[in-house]
């Protein structure tokens, strides 16, 4: 039983090591390369739609972080039993360790960009996982041979296993750690100087988050921006080496480079963006200053053919989003964005440029890291969410949250103020939320300086609480006059909808 152990342990620090080194070679080629974070990858693509939306309610910002996890605890539970078969006979575990990283590889090499760079880090995890389970079973298998010897003081001893295990552990941890560290050098910020807008936006009015304690800030800091994609690293990408191109059912096909953005006339425009996995309530929904080039400024430039129906864009490396090309052009201030909030774009957020269509979920309108846009149409072209039967029209719906109190929170009796944030894009703007409690009549509340038509808007409800356990609600009215609905309905296909309400307990 004891070698049993022993054995399962060499697996796991063996799968380690290749893990760590995998890791740390993927660093310094693709991220997207290293073994973990490629299967992963194919994971996500796999998993059914209504899986991944109950990963995204249930853990939140934390799902990707939690797959990466089951990921790794999966390939560790499969080392131990390579090592348990190595116990046997070396070349049982070695095999099934090689096989686990052969699914890695396919993983890797299963992406439209993939090419034979990307065979590296799982060849660099196959070379460390198998060289550091031969060395542990060679020392372990010695020192029973030389059982007789060590005891004598001659020959190796149970400290040459002990020590084989650990520099294999330590050699695990640095490579790991190595990796990371690289990672995050890497994905460092670029410094971009963006230029003066040509048609900027007026100034933001100052937030009331300083008067209402728990308000969300009127503009959400890049920090602090939701972020829902399919990747699982932080993309890398020189702006000095990035394109974007403009194909399909164009009179000429034409390529910018980031340079030849940064010198058309630019718009600064702020804008409220969700993404169609928001709950009712939820928080993947931000607001900020997005500048960039406007998105038919570059369509006039390539002359858009009659047959198109549809802006299929591509990021850097093949996932693609599809955009009505009536509401990419309707009007409304749709962009190619390379700053936020007065810098660069971050990396985690699309650098060098992504697109920001307002009023339209993420999924149909804020493609990150874009190459390519190809004008064509739905009937012969596909995107990567209404191949999973997402819808291919998804305005933002109308909704107001709640952001304090919180629910179950308790409260004092007297005064309490309840507040938010509302939305109604591309609606007028929001022109009123009410507050109901208990079910009863709805009651005006406050709002908060107008940040524009795209923009959300704060607002806050003065509210006399009586002890007992109470249920507030909250809804918005736009500018048009459309009212928010009360039918509920799940993020899939086309967001949800239903009125924000929670339980509070006042003393």
């Amino acid at each position: 039983m004891r070698s049993r152990l022993i054995y399962a342990g060499f697996g796991l620090l063996a799968a380690l090591l290749g893990v760590g080194a995998g890791h740390l070679t993927a660093s310094l080629l693709d991220p997207a390369s290293s073994p973990v974070l490629a299967v992963g990858s194919t994971v996500i693509d796999l998993t059914p739609t209504p899986m991944k939306e109950w990963a995204i309610r249930e853990f939140g910002s934390s799902d990707k972080t939690i797959l990466v996890g089951s990921v790794l605890v999966g390939v560790l539970l499969l080392a131990a039993v390579a090592g348990l078969l190595a116990r046997r006979r070396l070349a049982l575990g070695a095999g099934l360790l090689l096989l686990l990283v052969g699914v890695a590889a396919a993983a890797a090499m299963s992406r439209p960009t993939a090419d034979l760079t990307d065979l590296l880090p799982a060849l660099v995890t196959a070379l460390a996982g198998v060289g550091a389970l031969a060395w542990l079973d060679r020392a372990y298998r010695s020192r029973r041979r030389s059982a007789a010897a060590a005891a004598e003081g001659a020959g190796p001893s149970r400290r040459g296993v002990v020590v084989a295990a650990a520099v294999v552990a330590v050699a695990a941890a640095a490579l790991g750690g190595a990796g990371r560290v690289i990672g995050r050098l890497r994905s460092r910020p670029e410094d971009v100087d963006l230029p003066t807008a040509a048609d900027p936006s007026r100034a933001l009015p100052e937030g009331i988050e300083g008067r209402v304690p728990g308000m969300t800030p009127f503009r959400t800091p890049n920090k602090d921006f939701y972020r829902v994609d399919t990747r699982l690293d932080t993309p890398v990408i020189s702006a000095d080496d990035w394109t974007l191109t403009i194909d399909g059912d164009v009179e000429r096909e034409l390529t910018f480079s980031f340079d030849d953005l940064l010198e058309m006339p630019l718009i600064e425009r702020d804008i409220t963006l969700t993404c169609v996995s928001n709950s009712v309530g939820g928080e993947y929904v931000g607001a900020a200053r997005w500048t960039g080039v406007r998105l038919t400024d570059l369509l006039d430039q390539a002359g858009v053919g009659s047959g198109a129906d549809q802006i299929l864009s591509t990021d850097f490396e093949g996932m693609t989003i599809s955009t009505p090309l009536e509401l990419a052009t309707d009007g409304r201030d749709a962009m190619v964005a390379l700053g936020m909030n007065g810098e660069g774009l971050p990396r985690a957020h699309g650098f060098p440029a992504r697109l920001v269509i307002p009023g339209l979920y993420g999924f149909i309108s804020a493609t990150k890291w874009v190459t390519r846009l190809t004008l064509t149409t739905y009937a012969d072209r596909s995107a990567y969410w209404t191949d999973r039967e997402w819808a291919t029209d998804a305005p933002i719906k109308l909704s107001a949250r709640i952001d304090t109190p919180n629910a179950l929170d308790d409260l004092p009796a007297g005064e309490n103020l309840v507040g938010g944030v509302a939305w109604a894009q591309q609606r007028g703007g929001v022109a009123k939320v009410e507050v109901r409690v208990d079910g009863g009549a709805w009651q005006a509340a406050e709002l908060g300086p107008d940040g524009g038509n795209d923009y959300w808007r704060q607002w806050f409800y003065r509210w006399d609480a009586a002890p007992g356990s109470h249920s507030l609600a909250a809804r918005v009215t736009s500018g048009d006059g459309e009212r928010q609905t009360t039918a509920s309905a799940e993020p899939f296909p086309e967001g949800s909808s239903g009125l924000h309400e929670l339980l509070v307990n006042v003393d």
